[in-house]
């Protein structure tokens, strides 16, 4: 992240495609310069509502900036065919200021409204507070809790427990942390070396016996029949694994 005059800048948003759209050149030629400045690399300009539409449509950009004064036809319309294919973000640039024509924007599916003149500040900060909110619920519907799930059981590593049924097993602290190191390695034969490594953070010889205790009570507690493992194997000579 990147912090200018207060606003949380993604370095990531950088890439973010930019279709700037306006007949007025000297202010697209403005715009793509504070742009640029800004960071943002890969910008286009349209100059009409068709080339807009057909910009929209090859270069698939993340966000518009659209005027509502165009030769050919109006903003409105544009961001409406633009609609039929596409939610991207749109900002609208006006010269009209009165309510009904920012009603009228957001009537045809644009997410912010600015007036002429407007700072390219401004701009820059709804463009990037845009981007912040998208990631924000982009995270959200990516992001998986940080469970595994084997037979009846849930391992939740971020409340570090293990669930039976909704209902809480009791595990120690070393019982627990021996659990998750061989889930997070399922299916990998670990040696009796590696597991006192990364479980009892110690070399010791003298915790060799540990180990073998400590993997009888996890199938103990967690395989029906504790004598013939199903997830928690021995693999003679070499270690165990957790199949899952």
């Amino acid at each position: 992240m990147d912090y200018r005059k207060g606003h949380m800048i993604d370095r990531n948003f950088y890439d973010k495609k930019i279709l700037l759209v306006d007949d007025d050149e000297s202010i697209l030629l403005m715009l793509v310069t504070v742009l640029r400045k800004e960071g943002y690399k890969n910008i286009n300009t349209a100059v009409s509502g068709e080339e807009a539409v057909s910009k929209a449509q090859q270069f698939q950009p993340d966000l518009i900036v659209l005027d509502v004064m165009l030769p050919d036809c109006d903003g409105y319309k544009v961001c409406q065919r633009i609609r039929y294919a596409s939610m991207v973000p749109i900002i609208f640039l006006s010269a009209r200021s009165d309510e009904y024509d920012r009603l009228l924007s957001y009537a045809f599916g644009g997410d912010e409204y600015m007036t002429k003149p407007f700072s390219p500040r401004e701009l820059l900060a709804r463009m990037n507070s845009i981007f912040n909110r998208q990631q924000y619920y982009e995270d959200i519907l990516t992001s998986k809790p940080n469970q595994y799930s084997f037979n009846d059981f849930v391992i939740d590593m971020d409340k570090k427990m293990l669930l039976k049924d909704g209902a809480e097993v009791s595990l120690t602290a070393k019982e627990y942390k021996l659990l998750e190191y061989l889930i997070t390695n399922r299916n990998l034969t670990l040696s009796k070396e590696q597991i006192l490594e990364n479980v009892w953070d110690s070399g010791y010889e003298g915790y060799d016996n540990s180990v073998m205790v400590h993997i009888r009570h996890l199938r103990e507690k967690i395989e029906e029949n504790p004598s013939d493992p199903v997830f928690l194997k021995t693999v003679r000579g070499r270690g165990y694994i957790f199949e899952g």
